[in-house]
C-alpha cells in the first residue's frame, strides 16, 4: 500500500469519528456504477466503522448484493479520508431514528486512504437542520449515535439453500 493508504484508521480520523459524524456512503449498483447516500458514521475501533442505511434504499440493496462499501469522511482541518471495506448488517432498525426506517451496518476496514492536501483546510461535511427543528434533530442524532455504539449484532438468520 502507498503511504497514504493503510489497513487501519488514522488516529485523527478515529478521534473525529468517536462521537459520530455525517459522511457519504458509496456503493456499487447492479449496473456497475457508483451510488452515493448521506449517512451517519462512527468508529468502533481502528478496523471497524458503523453506519446507517435507509431501509429499502438502493444502498441497502447494493450492500446486500456485494457487501462492499466506501465511506467518504470530510472533517474539519485536514480530515479527508476514503475508507473501503466489507460490511454486514448489525440491526434491522435504529429505533432512535424513528419515524425514519434506518438500518445499522458495520464495515470491516480493508483500506483507509488519506485524501487530504498539504496546506489545504477542508470544510467539514455537516447537516444543517431547519431552525424550528434544529434542537429536536440534534437530540435525535445524538440518540442515533448512542444506539449505534451500543447495539449488539442481531442473531443471523439461516438462509434457505440455493
Amino acid at each position: 500500500m502507498t503511504p497514504n493508504i493503510t489497513p487501519t484508521l488514522a488516529k485523527e480520523l478515529i478521534g473525529y469519528l468517536r462521537p459520530g459524524a455525517p459522511a457519504l456512503m458509496l456503493t456499487t449498483g447492479a449496473d456497475g456504477y457508483a451510488s452515493s447516500a448521506y449517512t451517519w458514521v462512527m468508529v468502533m475501533d481502528a478496523t471497524r466503522l458503523r453506519f446507517a442505511v435507509d431501509l429499502g434504499s438502493s444502498a441497502m440493496e447494493n450492500l446486500r448484493r456485494t457487501s462492499q462499501v466506501s465511506i467518504q469522511i470530510i472533517g474539519p482541518g485536514d480530515i479527508c479520508f476514503l475508507v473501503k471495506g466489507k460490511a454486514h448488517q448489525v440491526k434491522e432498525r435504529i429505533e432512535a431514528a424513528a419515524p425514519a426506517s434506518v438500518m445499522l451496518w458495520e464495515m470491516q476496514v480493508v483500506a483507509a486512504k488519506d485524501q487530504s492536501w498539504p496546506g489545504v483546510t477542508m470544510t467539514a461535511l455537516k447537516y444543517e437542520w431547519p431552525t424550528t427543528k434544529r434542537e429536536a434533530m440534534l437530540k435525535m442524532e445524538q440518540a442515533v449515535y448512542a444506539e449505534m455504539r451500543e447495539s449488539l449484532p442481531e442473531p443471523t438468520r439461516s438462509s434457505p439453500s440455493r
